[in-house]
């Protein structure tokens, strides 16, 4: 069947308030949008819920809790930097990593929903 749209009438009030409301929320729709892309990824995720509950956390720490090699953290952890998610600070020889707080807006609803989906099936 395919996709149509039947109306008697359009609000093109509406359709143009709609317009101009998009465009002026397109550079956060983006921002979000690209968050929620690179958290959609398990182990990113995994890293952004670690940084969260711990606030800061090495290459070497990581790959101990997510049983991965330290490359394969910082190719994720790389990723997540170019997109502003999270920062780095370097102490001595040890890069710790941390979520940039503007993002926090963005991820925290999503890490309140961990560990909640026993409870919405009970």
């Amino acid at each position: 069947m395919p996709n149509t749209c039947i109306r008697v009438y359009a609000d093109h009030e509406q359709i143009e308030q709609c317009k101009k409301d998009i465009e002026n929320v397109k550079t956060s729709l983006a921002r979000i949008s690209q968050a929620l892309s690179l958290a959609g990824n398990e182990v990113r995720l995994k890293i952004l819920f670690l940084l969260d509950r711990e606030s800061k956390m090495c290459p070497c720490d990581l790959s101990d809790v997510l049983a991965m090699t330290v490359p394969a953290i910082s190719q994720h952890l790389r990723k997540l930097k170019d997109a502003g998610l999270v920062q780095a600070n370097k102490v001595g020889q040890t890069i710790f990593y941390s979520i940039n707080e503007s993002n926090y807006l963005i991820l925290n609803p999503i890490f309140k929903l961990v560990g909640h989906e026993n409870s919405v099936t009970s």
